[in-house]
């Protein structure tokens, strides 16, 4: 799941309520599911741009660790 930009003002200004003392229990709750949401999209983010390395030594040889080459090859990204 992607995040907004709308949902990233919305945890900063409740992180800002939370830090000056006037965020309601509803706001908490909503805080928390928005940061849970944010966490997953970046480790889903994270985790797609590692899926897609592929490294390669100085002599162009292919060392890319072969517990990522077979994940990639299951996932269609590699031959």
């Amino acid at each position: 799941m992607a995040i907004t930009n709308e949902q990233i003002e919305r945890i900063n200004e409740l992180a800002r309520k939370k830090k000056e003392g006037t965020l309601t229990n509803a706001e908490a709750d909503e805080q928390a599911v928005l940061r849970r949401a944010y966490i997953d999209s970046v480790k889903e983010n994270f985790r797609t741009q590692v899926e897609n390395v592929k490294l390669v030594d100085d002599k162009g040889n292919d060392i890319t660790p072969d517990k990522l080459k077979k994940l990639q090859k299951k996932r269609g990204i590699r031959d």
